[in-house]
């Protein structure tokens, strides 16, 4: 077994401080502790690509900040490489990229192509290697007319191609990708996923991936794991999860005299195309979208069953 990432009974605990009501309250403070991680184990091989999900405060970006060195865990242990990322910083930052899709590592007033050429100042590449390097992730990422752009001037959608061409630019074995798609609009993340995609077979970077959105999972990632209050609830394949619990899709469609029609499809019973077609007959539809279930209705099924 070649694991990338090692994970044994990962805790971090938060201290957060409770509200108290009333006047004589006001200079004094109670604490709870919140169980961020709670105990979680798993690894993760050389070129897998893992989705890692769950809702809101599940835990997944609290794991990605301990295993990225931004944060120490309470307890338990993390090895990347065989290192401790939170002991290793320097030696773990040259085999680790990361994109976080509200924080930005581009330099916010410089264009584009000057951040990318510091970064590898940063890492110190060979000028010849980093021009090379820059030029093909560029061309990949479909950025060249961005590049003379200051980074504030950029849409969101560019800015994000442009947050991981920089992430991939010192060659990372291992790349952490916090909510890339977060905002944009459905072409944008269509682009975003098939180049993710794309780089990291190409190079075999092993990957771990947070999104709400489930077409994140299904188009980038061959394995998933779910966590959801700090807990590990679920690790399997993506097809696993597919088969089991991806079966429902939501048909929302608008005709032409304005009225919406929304439909719910369970797939293992009826095939989206037979749906399509009884909703065409008698309707004009000007507008129409296929759409998975939110993640959190998906994270409640796998309570509700066996896995």
């Amino acid at each position: 077994m070649n694991n990338i990432i090692e994970i044994n009974n990962l805790s971090k605990k938060f201290k957060i401080k409770k509200p108290k009501k009333g006047l004589f309250n006001l200079f004094s403070a109670e604490y709870k502790t919140v169980n961020a991680v709670n105990n979680i184990s798993f690894n993760i091989q050389k070129g897998e690509r893992v989705a890692f999900i769950g809702p809101n405060g599940a835990g997944k970006s609290t794991t990605i900040k301990m295993l990225s060195s931004i944060l120490h865990p309470t307890s338990g242990d993390a090895k990347i490489f065989g290192l401790t990322p939170w002991e290793n910083r320097q030696a773990l930052a040259h085999e680790i990229g990361t994109v976080f899709g509200q924080r930005s590592q581009l330099w916010y007033n410089l264009p584009v192509k000057d951040s990318f050429y510091l970064i590898g100042k940063i890492y110190n590449i060979d000028e010849v290697k980093l021009k090379r390097r820059v030029s093909k992730l560029v061309n990949l990422f479909e950025i060249r007319d961005l590049l003379n752009h200051p980074t504030k001037s950029l849409s969101l959608g560019q800015r994000m191609r442009c947050e991981i061409v920089a992430s991939f630019i010192h060659n990372p074995k291992v790349l952490f990708l916090d909510e890339p798609t977060i905002g944009l609009d459905i072409t944008a993340k269509a682009i975003i996923r098939e180049l993710i995609k794309k780089q990291t077979l190409e190079e075999e970077t092993t990957l771990l991936l947070t999104s709400h959105d489930t077409d994140d999972m299904e188009k980038v990632c061959d394995r998933v794991i779910i966590i959801n209050k700090g807990k590990l609830i679920l690790d399997n394949s993506i097809n696993h999860l597919k088969e089991k619990y991806l079966n429902k899709k939501y048909i929302r469609a608008t005709l032409d005299n304005g009225e919406k029609i929304s439909k719910e499809v369970n797939t293992q019973k009826m095939p989206i195309q037979k749906v399509l077609e009884d909703l065409l007959k008698g309707n004009n539809i000007i507008d129409f979208t296929i759409e998975n279930p939110p993640m959190e209705e998906i994270i409640k099924e796998i309570y509700n069953q066996d896995v």
